[in-house]
């Protein structure tokens, strides 16, 4: 998979380089990074690639023409989309980061200041994704989160692919407690189902604290979880 990403802070992506999977995942060409700065597409000497928005009100907001020229610079795959970062867009999932890793592209917009101009968001861009109900200074931050998420689902880039599917939500809900050594410590033991070497058991185990906690903790990710482990009705508050 390629990642392009318009941003005018391509800086902020040098956060992913303390990721050794990610590092890996880029030297092993499973996936592809290419940062575009918006800066260069702006307009005039001045490179300007904000303004006021019609009608007033505070802030400014990105322009069209430097966003559609950094676009159109880009080469694209057969297989690709135009995703922006936005509070007005669906909320990104476990499931849509699965969906996403099967395009061959991803082409992510990250704006600043007060947004952008309507008319890239109507004309130019294919989905906008939120990746929560709160408000951050860019899109650098939710881009980098998606790519971690989306990148997880591609071929060669976790070490132990297994391990995918026991994260939390992939298999519908959160994840089992989980315990490592020393056995015994200040009195507070590890359960003696992890230390009997009865994998049946243990998998039992884990399948149950798997949905007790998702029904605890999170609810609303029950409809999900039953349509994936039937014995969640069993269980009781």
């Amino acid at each position: 998979m390629r990642f392009d990403v318009i941003s005018l802070f391509p800086s902020a992506f040098e956060a992913l380089s303390v990721s050794k999977i990610w590092t890996q995942a880029l030297e092993k060409k499973s996936v592809e990074l290419v940062v575009h700065d918006l800066r260069s597409f702006g307009v005039g000497p001045h490179k300007i690639v904000d303004d006021a928005p019609y009608g007033g009100g505070e802030g400014m907001l990105l322009k069209l023409e430097p966003l559609v020229a950094a676009l159109e610079s880009i080469e694209r795959k057969k297989s690709s989309l135009v995703l922006c970062m936005s509070p007005q867009g669906e909320t990104f999932s476990q499931g849509l980061a699965q969906d996403l890793s099967k395009i061959d592209q991803l082409i992510l917009i990250c704006g600043r200041y007060e947004g952008f101009d309507e008319r890239f968001i109507e004309h130019w861009v294919d989905q906008c994704i939120s990746i929560g109900d709160y408000v951050l200074t860019g899109g650098e931050l939710p881009a980098m989160v998606m790519m971690d998420a989306i990148s997880r689902h591609l071929p060669g880039v976790l070490g132990a692919e297994q391990s995918l599917h026991n994260d939390s939500l992939s298999r519908g809900g959160l994840k089992y407690p989980q315990y490592t050594r020393p056995e015994s410590f200040r009195g507070h033991k590890v359960l003696k189902v992890l230390l009997s070497g009865h994998h049946g058991n243990i998998e039992l185990w884990r399948q149950e604290k798997s949905e007790l906690r998702t029904l605890q903790k999170r609810p609303d990710l029950l409809e999900s979880l039953i349509a994936k482990n039937t014995g969640l009705k069993k269980l009781k508050k």
